[in-house]
């Protein structure tokens, strides 16, 4: 496996790693070792972990790799309703709605790579 320069996930997810960098940006300063390193660990996990499987020799080690990022969604998402609920974002619909979106695209790269 190789090329996940190409794939529209993973081109997605850079693009919501540029997001979330900046909407960080605006927290207190106070969160700077806490919820801000936290959310940005978790969305740079996204596409880095995409691009390491699509680096590996195997379909399945593509997909175990594809997984963890799965699960770097579901902890961004997680902490996206935190800063909400803290006040740091007012509305994070538009935040969860591509959250979701990437997460249903890994899941769909996933089933894709058949054994």
């Amino acid at each position: 496996m190789k090329g996940h320069h190409k794939l529209e996930v993973w081109k997605r997810s850079i693009e919501f790693v540029t997001t979330i960098y900046k909407l960080a940006e605006s927290f207190p300063k106070s969160e700077v070792y806490g919820l801000v390193q936290q959310m940005r660990k978790s969305a740079v996990s996204i596409p880095s972990n995409i691009a390491e499987g699509a680096g590996r020799n195997s379909k399945n080690e593509f997909k175990q790799f594809l997984s963890i990022a799965q699960g770097s969604t579901a902890e961004l998402e997680t902490q996206i309703l935190i800063a909400r609920n803290l006040g740091f974002i007012e509305a994070p619909e538009l935040l969860l709605t591509e959250l979701d979106e990437l997460s249903k695209m890994l899941i769909g790269l996933a089933r894709a790579l058949k054994p």
